[in-house]
């Protein structure tokens, strides 16, 4: 897997959210797998712009948004199924935030659901369930779009280098060139120190 030129692979990343005055959870699973460097974005920095040595592809032409990224996004809200499909449809905002422009030759996988309602699949011969108003779902919508983005990040800081076949290989991200990209764009929050 190489995700904007950089090593990848696997990531998760979930929020809490209120909604209704009850908590859920949201997670998200990325299989990250497209892009290419000069469109990476990290925290709102062009990190891409920066980070240009070990490029795979050092001819522009050959550059494009292509591969393909899944996204497996889950849920305890109380979603009904056309809900969901509004849920799944989100994550391509966390892509645009990392960089990604899906182009033509990219194959991206959206996918969610909701493990609420569980009695409801019993087999009874009357069911009920509950769901979210369609008002009430903007949090869970943010929720899907920063995990979404996360996952990705988190995917990418993970990874190490990689030698393949033939001379091939996979960088992965600098985590000290990233770090300090961070601080000049004052990104970086320092933790409090333990009491």
């Amino acid at each position: 897997m190489v995700c904007h030129e950089f090593k990848c692979g696997i990531g998760t990343a979930s929020r809490r959210v209120t909604v209704a005055e009850r908590e859920y959870t949201l997670g998200v699973l990325v299989q990250a797998n497209y892009g290419i460097r000069d469109t990476l974005r990290i925290a709102g920095i062009p990190v891409g712009q920066h980070l240009r040595s070990d490029r795979i592809y050092t001819d522009p032409a050959l550059a494009s948004d292509s591969g393909s990224i899944i996204v497996v996004v889950a849920t305890d809200a109380p979603l009904l199924p056309h809900q969901m499909k509004r849920i799944a449809r989100r994550p391509a905002l966390g892509l645009g935030r990392m960089g990604s422009y899906a182009g033509n030759g990219s194959g991206d996988i959206f996918i969610a659901f909701s493990t609420a309602n569980a009695e409801a699949l019993k087999g009874a011969p009357l069911a009920q369930s509950t769901s979210l108003g369609n008002d009430e779902l903007d949090p869970l919508f943010n929720a899907t779009v920063e995990a979404t983005e996360e996952a990705i990040v988190n995917a990418l800081v993970a990874a190490r280098d990689m030698q393949g076949n033939d001379g091939h290989y996979a960088k992965a991200l600098p985590h000290a060139e990233l770090v300090k990209l961070l601080g000049q764009y004052g990104r970086l929050v320092k933790a409090a120190a333990p009491r």
